[in-house]
């Protein structure tokens, strides 16, 4: 875990987010906390790590999603060297939890 964010104020905006219990709630709750260039932002980057997930070029990547070489090269890096919360999420989304 990256201690530069580990702030209380970071706690407490994943204790927020943890509280919502469905799609709706979610898109409530990031309208109201993200830009819509965030959002689009955040939605891109997991894309782009699905994508990576399953073996696709950069190449294929950046025409479907639109994404810089430079993005898909960061999320590569978080995918191989991270802290695996892409993979938590996606075995989570994978078993249906």
């Amino acid at each position: 875990m990256n201690r530069k964010i580990k702030t209380e104020a970071v706690d407490h905006l994943f204790e927020a987010i943890l509280t919502l219990e469905n799609k709706e709630e979610c898109y409530a709750f990031f309208e109201d906390l993200c830009t819509v260039n965030e959002l689009l932002s955040l939605s891109q980057r997991f894309e782009v790590a699905a994508m990576l997930k399953k073996g696709k070029t950069y190449l294929d990547i950046a025409e479907k999603t639109g994404a810089s070489t430079a993005t898909i090269s960061r999320v590569n890096r978080s995918l191989n060297y991270g802290n695996d919360g892409y993979e938590l999420v996606f075995g989570r989304v994978k078993e249906g939890k």
